[in-house]
């Protein structure tokens, strides 16, 4: 059975910005894309070439010369601290055992890479596996092929096609390998379906296994649309969510193989009900001593219309400016005046459990590109400016436009790579935006005198400036756009600083991105490590003027460290990661190709039922469970085990 992984907000129309799992055989239809090549294009959403025409310059133009005047000791408007792993990922319940490895004996090589870059950076990364379809999970003692994970296509009753999800311990064992190796923190969620016989066996062996790895559980995913997917009654209320999650509380209460009882996540809304609609009803006081986190989904426009004809109809071209600007993450933020400060008020972080850029599976050409990067560091900059704790990007299918990363679909797993995309850049340069201090707190600059296209923060520690992040949204091949930030710091500007860019040709470019001239190449070549050369700019400052001229080219990012130690605490030339005889030598033989023409229009959309994105042939021997932060040594072992028994972490 075809299987397709896409992200739609049925029932919608502009209000609630949800993702929900669909199975089925929907694609989505190049309604209104720039490119012929589009309409006749038949492989999956993940690898479509689809580019768009870049907006022109605005007119007027931004100015090209500006000041960033950067006071020091108590600053006024920053934000709290905030921690290097800020920016993490919503992993998909159902495609758990495509992104995070077979079971616990075969994990994906590239998903480690991609964890331990971020973890070098930012210190340690937060993912949640959940989502639409962790409300159907069942852990089971076995599945009837020893899968970690099956679907149950007889057991479907709801209007989105999802299939309950059937899984083993192996799938929390997965996790806690993946965590002793990289230093990855979970949230995950107990199943909501069903609030008179509780499932809360994810939660205990959650606990048992995971131990402090585990942050918290989710009590419900986007209560707010359970009425309108025909989950609940039409009369379903803020406060009948709230009884059920007190008959949650009730339950894990009673439970004594559940130690903790204070990790619940909630509301989780999807943008129907207010956080306001909650709150008044007492949840996050009645039930403060159980809480972890308030939460919330949201997703900041749809592309339902393509996929499921429902909706307003929206084309990638038509929304790509609304992208490329300071004002998209601020739109977002606007949606919850005082949530933040009502969660401080109440003892509880706010985070941001499920985003990108559009559901329904995002569009294709906007998505996917250089605008989206840029998007995606703005956004999440400008959460942590307003007091989110967190933002977690959302990974699907081989049907979504949106993926920070994707492996290959089976019947090309044992020739290619993943393929690395622009939101995952954003999430390199956001964790070494915030560092590894965890005392990080940001400041919007409003720079430019607040144009749009140009903003700017600064990130301070102990009240001193340690970087800035700067933007340029506008696409300008001319030069003409490219401008100059003339940063003056309270006291003296050090000698010189160090900048880092992020640049690709146009906004509108689709895999030729460089962080400090590296890259993670084009579609199916990745292993999850950087490739090229390092590239850090050194740019001398006028110590008489107190003043570093800093450039940054349109389109294109600029991370500028203010400091010795700012730098050194994004020092990648340490990284340690996973090596993989992925691609080459297959079976000693030599490298397989295969004409590209053929790649763009296979049949991408089977599924892993069995089998993973290839290295090489054989079994891993991994026993990493108990041994975290042992990168070194376990590199030692996987050295050692290539050479003596043809180890591969997957097949």
């Amino acid at each position: 059975m075809r299987l397709l992984l896409v992200h739609s907000l049925l029932f919608s129309f502009g209000l609630a910005q949800a993702a929900v799992t669909a199975y089925g055989p929907h694609v989505q239809s190049p309604f209104g894309t720039t490119t012929a090549a589009s309409a006749s294009y038949t492989g999956s959403a993940s690898y479509d070439r689809t580019i768009l025409q870049p907006p022109p310059p605005p007119s007027p133009p931004p100015p090209t010369q500006f000041d960033v005047d950067l006071q020091t000791g108590d600053v006024s408007g920053v934000s709290i601290q905030q921690q290097g792993s800020f920016f993490g990922f919503s992993i998909e319940f159902s495609v758990t055992t495509q992104v995070l490895g077979l079971n616990s004996s075969f994990l994906q090589v590239p998903f480690l890479n991609l964890m331990a870059n971020l973890r070098q950076r930012g210190g340690s990364v937060r993912v949640r596996v959940g989502g639409n379809t962790q409300e159907t999970a069942t852990l089971v003692a076995s599945t009837p092929d020893g899968a970690a994970l099956e679907k149950d296509y007889a057991g479907i009753t709801n209007p989105t096609a999802t299939p309950p999800l059937v899984f083993t311990t192996e799938i929390i064992k997965m996790m806690a390998e993946i965590s002793a190796l990289t230093n990855v923190y979970w949230y995950m969620g107990v199943p909501f379906n069903d609030t008179q016989h509780w499932r809360l066996q994810i939660a205990e062996v959650g606990e048992a296994m995971l131990g402090n790895y585990l942050i918290g559980l989710q009590g419900g995913n986007e209560p707010d649309l359970y009425s309108r997917h025909g989950h609940r009654p039409d009369s379903y209320s803020p406060q009948d969510y709230k009884d059920e999650f007190g008959l949650l509380i009730d339950a894990m209460n009673a439970d004594s193989n559940i130690p903790n009882k204070d990790l619940l996540i909630g509301p989780n809304l999807a943008g129907v009900w207010s956080p306001t609609d909650i709150w008044e009803t007492g949840f996050a006081t009645d039930f403060n001593q159980n809480l972890a986190a308030l939460g919330v989904e949201r997703y900041p426009t749809d592309n339902c219309y393509a996929q499921f004809g429902i909706g307003t109809p929206r084309s990638g071209q038509e929304m790509f400016p609304t992208f490329l600007t300071h004002q998209a993450g601020k739109t977002i933020v606007a949606e919850f005046p005082g949530a933040p400060a009502y969660a401080q008020s109440v003892g509880k972080p706010f985070i941001m459990s499920e985003t990108n850029t559009a559901s329904c599976g995002g569009f294709p050409g906007l998505s996917d590109s250089f605008g989206a990067a840029l998007w995606g560091i703005d956004y999440a900059l400008q959460l942590a400016y307003s007091n989110f704790s967190t933002v977690l990007f959302h990974v699907g299918g081989q049907s979504v436009y949106y993926n920070p990363f994707t492996p290959p679909v089976r019947n090309q797993s044992t020739y290619q790579q993943w393929t690395i995309g622009p939101v995952y850049y954003s999430a390199l340069v956001v964790a070494e935006a915030l560092g590894s201090s965890n005392i990080a707190q940001v400041l919007d600059l409003q720079a430019n005198d607040g144009n749009d296209y140009t903003p700017g923060y600064a990130i301070y520690e102990n009240g001193r400036p340690v970087r800035v992040a700067l933007t340029n949204f506008v696409s300008d091949p001319s030069g003409d756009s490219d401008y100059t930030a003339s940063i003056s710091i309270g006291g003296t500007v050090p000698a010189q600083v160090q900048v880092k860019y992020l640049l690709a040709p146009s906004v509108s470019e689709l895999y030729n991105f460089t962080w400090a001239g590296q890259t993670f190449g084009g579609p199916f070549s990745s292993d999850g490590r950087l490739n090229g050369t390092l590239d850090i700019q050194t740019i001398p400052c006028d110590q008489t003027n107190n003043v570093c001229q800093v450039k940054v080219p349109a389109p294109g990012f600029a991370l500028v460290f203010l400091t010795n130690n700012a730098l050194s605490e994004s020092d990648q030339t340490s990284t340690m990661t996973f090596p993989t005889t992925a691609y080459t030598n297959l079976h000693g033989g030599p490298t397989i190709t295969i004409d590209p023409s053929v790649l763009a229009t296979s049949n991408g959309e089977k599924g892993f039922a069995n089998a993973l994105a290839g290295t090489s042939k054989g079994r891993q021997m991994s026993n990493a469970l108990g041994f975290a932060q042992a990168l070194p040594s376990l590199l030692g072992v996987i050295a050692g085990a290539l050479m003596i028994g043809r180890l591969a972490l997957m097949r």
